[in-house]
């Protein structure tokens, strides 16, 4: 603990740069709003619960430092940019869709799709994204020290963890009450349209992402 101490500035500022990271808009808050909105609280909740799992799946990368030598293997990381663009390009074909109908998704949500599924859509959303992985080196290599031990990584770990956890469930509750949920059964189809926008333009941004 008193290592802990002696560097709190530097976990400070691992804390308040993922603060940041997950605070703004990309791709896991759009699909989030796209789920709670369109589908209800529940898919809201599973498809962040995805979400926070890939995060957590590259924040134990980045602590065994697995993450730093995939970011050495350029390949790697190309295919993960593609299929992650990709994806986010068909997330973007299906707010469209959605913008396109007449009909109300909320009333056929439960009938088609699945909680495991959303949950893998949000993991998958947040695996395919190579900015995740060079978030976490950042965290990692700004918030300890070279011969930092287990303890010290678990709590900066831990800490930026409980952050997402908390970010991405409030903005799947914020976004599944009843006030946002008569505002989009108002205005769904620019809602979804402009969804659909945002997710081509992070699906185009990612698969030029350099």
């Amino acid at each position: 603990m008193t290592e802990i101490l002696q560097h709190w500035p530097q976990v400070a500022a691992a804390y308040l740069v993922y603060l940041v990271a997950v605070l703004s808009p990309g791709p896991a808050t759009m699909a989030i709003a796209s789920a709670s909105l369109g589908q209800g609280r529940r898919h809201g909740l599973t498809i962040a619960a995805g979400i926070f799992c890939g995060s957590m799946t590259w924040a134990v990368a980045a602590s065994l430092g697995l993450a730093a030598i995939l970011s050495q293997y350029a390949e790697a990381l190309v295919l993960m940019r593609i299929l992650g663009g990709l994806y986010l390009l068909y997330l973007a074909w299906r707010a469209f869709r959605s913008a396109a109908s007449r009909i109300d998704p909320l009333s056929v949500s439960k009938a088609t799709l699945s909680l495991k599924r959303t949950f893998l859509m949000g993991y998958a959303i947040h695996l395919t994204n190579p900015k995740a992985i060079f978030a976490w080196l950042a965290i990692i290599s700004l918030g300890l020290p070279p011969d930092a031990t287990p303890l010290a990584v678990a709590i900066v770990v831990c800490g930026c963890l409980t952050t997402g956890f908390t970010v991405f469930m409030g903005y799947a509750l914020l976004f599944s009450t009843p006030g946002a949920l008569r505002i989009y059964r108002a205005a769904r189809r620019y809602i979804d349209g402009t969804l659909a926008v945002l997710f081509a333009a992070a699906g185009v941004r990612m698969l030029t992402f350099r």
